[in-house]
């Protein structure tokens, strides 16, 4: 058995220390999990911010796409608790990419539409959109669609 004995002022000293030592593995804790929120963050490659117009238009560019400045649509969309058949398809094809909605289940995000001005065989043709869901300023999900009737979606990276 092990005992240790410590005078008043060296309790008060040991408990701030254990108390600065607790918040710091706490703060370490709640920063690796809020890394792995994203997880495309993980590889360093590429940009996930989609906060501002600018950073929107950049995170098409590194991918190849030239995107219209304005998007064509923006509206606030909330992420479904249970995913029925679209939404499991739609997350698989984000899984594909590295990308996963299921921990946003019941959360309220934000979904971005662009015209794609480059997309091979339909440049400028009007049909092409890039799609981001974004949360707090990042990409959590994103594909690029065909808006014809016989049209396609596609992973954008």
């Amino acid at each position: 058995m092990f005992f240790l004995s410590l005078k008043s002022k060296h309790l008060k000293a040991a408990f701030s220390l254990f108390a600065a030592l607790l918040l710091t593995v706490i703060g370490g804790v709640v920063y690796v999990s809020n890394e792995a929120s994203i997880p495309a963050s993980k590889s360093g490659s590429f940009s996930m911010k989609a906060g501002t117009p600018d950073e929107r238009i950049a995170f098409f560019l590194q991918f190849g796409y030239e995107a219209e400045e304005n998007p064509v649509s923006v509206k606030e969309v909330v992420i479904p608790h249970e995913f029925d058949e679209v939404y499991n398809k739609y997350n698989e094809l984000q899984k594909s990419q590295g990308l996963d909605l299921t921990d946003y289940k019941g959360v309220r995000v934000k979904s971005w539409s662009y015209e794609i001005l480059n997309y091979p065989g339909y440049e400028n043709s009007g049909t092409i959109r890039g799609n981001l869901l974004t949360y707090e300023g990042i990409v959590i999900a994103c594909d690029v669609s065909n808006i014809e009737l016989d049209g396609f979606m596609e992973k954008l990276f």
